[in-house]
């Protein structure tokens, strides 16, 4: 019979911000990116899909009438997948100064930030999240979200 000790370390009281468990640095480049970078990438991102979309389509985007109500979610899919592949993050992170890497530090691959990007369409998966505020979309893939 085999027997297996586990102890617990206790993490240090200054280790309560988001990536201490990473090893991650508490602020500056590499820290975990905070909420207001993230919502003005998203924002930033969105807001380049819709203006994308009315120069092809028109008005209709603003109604969301037609082909145009999901125009911008393929448009916004399609940045997002691309520049993550290539650039380490979306055209609002690289605005943003953010960045999105793997645990170890590599740049996600085509097919990781491609399943990262339909996540985060999903809309559910980057709203539920870890101490280390990383999204479902994140977890599934090994990445996370810093500051560049």
């Amino acid at each position: 019979m085999r027997v297996t000790l586990r102890f617990v370390v206790a993490e240090p009281a200054d280790a309560d911000y988001p990536g201490a468990r990473l090893g991650l640095p508490h602020n500056g480049p590499g820290a975990v990116a905070g909420w207001g970078r993230r919502v003005l990438a998203l924002t930033i991102d969105w807001a380049s899909s819709m203006l994308v979309v009315a120069a092809f389509v028109g008005s209709d985007v603003w109604s969301g009438e037609g082909a145009a109500q999901w125009t911008p979610l393929a448009v916004f899919a399609a940045e997002t997948w691309i520049l993550t592949s290539l650039l380490g993050g979306s055209a609002g992170q690289l605005v943003t100064r953010v960045v999105v890497r793997r645990t170890s530090g590599a740049f996600l691959d085509p097919a990781r930030a491609l399943l990262r990007t339909l996540l985060i369409c999903l809309v559910i998966p980057p709203v539920i999240y870890n101490r280390d505020q990383q999204g479902l979309h994140d977890l599934a893939v090994d990445s996370i979200t810093l500051q560049r």
